[in-house]
């Protein structure tokens, strides 16, 4: 059947986390810490991340070939995300992530039915080293999402302590920012997932430069994409060196960490998303 011009099984993912979404905004107050109610939402994330990972896989392996792009790219980095999200909100008090992160997947589910993404060499794919490197970049990029995303909430969590933010009282935003957890518990949140993270980007970013023959099958090009990633490397070492030395926190360590997951994002997207919207090259 088709929904749209598109097959219903492209669409399930995103109504399988619209419904999530739904849930989540109306199910009353008493609910919310309920351990029946916190099972179903965690076994209906699972369904609903089986359901995306069927769709991205079946997106990215077609008939023609693999088949990978900028809207494969973001729908991976949001399922990887929400991923972890869930196996890590079993051990930590993360569950204020769970709205922001299947938002996020519910966006990038939706992408590969709008655009197709391009043909890979099937030597690529088959080289062992491009798959290694393919499958950290992957878990790097969405680990950092989570960090960024938790870093916008922090910034949220921030501002509304120091009323810069109008919020009215006793409504659903107001009790969502009351459940928080404190500051300081989110800001070491925070930092864990990107000791986590930049040490799997750190793996992805010098693989690249060291065997980008294999890899790619052509010598090392400083193109926009490679300089983005050492741009937004480069930002993540000084970030946690600076945690180090002199312990950086609040709003400047989450300005320094959503501008080198911008940077990050307008190299392992930005660059597929120009050449193959803007430009219209394969």
């Amino acid at each position: 059947m088709d929904i749209l011009g598109h097959p219903a099984f492209e669409l399930l993912p995103c109504a399988l986390y619209l419904l999530l979404l739904l849930f989540l905004s109306f199910r009353s107050k008493e609910d919310e810490g309920s351990t029946g109610s916190v099972g179903l939402i965690q076994a209906f994330i699972l369904v609903a991340l089986i359901a995306h990972g069927v769709q991205l896989h079946n997106s990215v392996f077609t008939d023609k070939g693999f088949v990978f792009g900028f809207a494969q790219d973001l729908s991976l980095i949001a399922w990887v995300g929400l991923a972890f999200y869930w196996f890590q909100s079993w051990f930590l008090p993360i569950s204020s992530l769970r709205w922001l992160a299947i938002l996020f997947a519910l966006v990038c589910s939706l992408l590969p039915s709008l655009f197709p993404g391009t043909l890979i060499s099937p030597r690529a794919v088959s080289d062992p080293w491009f798959k290694g490197h393919f499958i950290v970049a992957t878990i790097a990029v969405g680990l950092l999402s989570l960090a960024a995303m938790h870093a916008m909430l922090m910034s949220v969590q921030d501002r509304a302590l120091h009323r810069q933010l109008a919020i009215i009282p006793n409504s659903r935003v107001a009790h969502w920012l009351e459940d928080l957890p404190p500051l300081m518990t989110m800001e070491s949140l925070l930092f864990n997932l990107l000791y986590v993270g930049f040490a799997l980007l750190s793996l992805t970013v010098f693989s690249g430069l060291l065997f980008s023959q294999t890899l790619f099958g052509k010598p090392l090009l400083f193109d926009h994409k490679t300089i983005f990633a050492l741009v937004s490397w480069f930002l993540f070492a000084g970030l946690l060196l600076a945690r180090w030395r002199v312990g950086l926190r609040g709003r400047a360590a989450i300005r320094w960490v959503l501008s080198a997951y911008s940077a990050l994002l307008l190299a392992y997207v930005g660059s597929r998303f120009v050449v193959e919207v803007i430009l219209q090259r394969a």
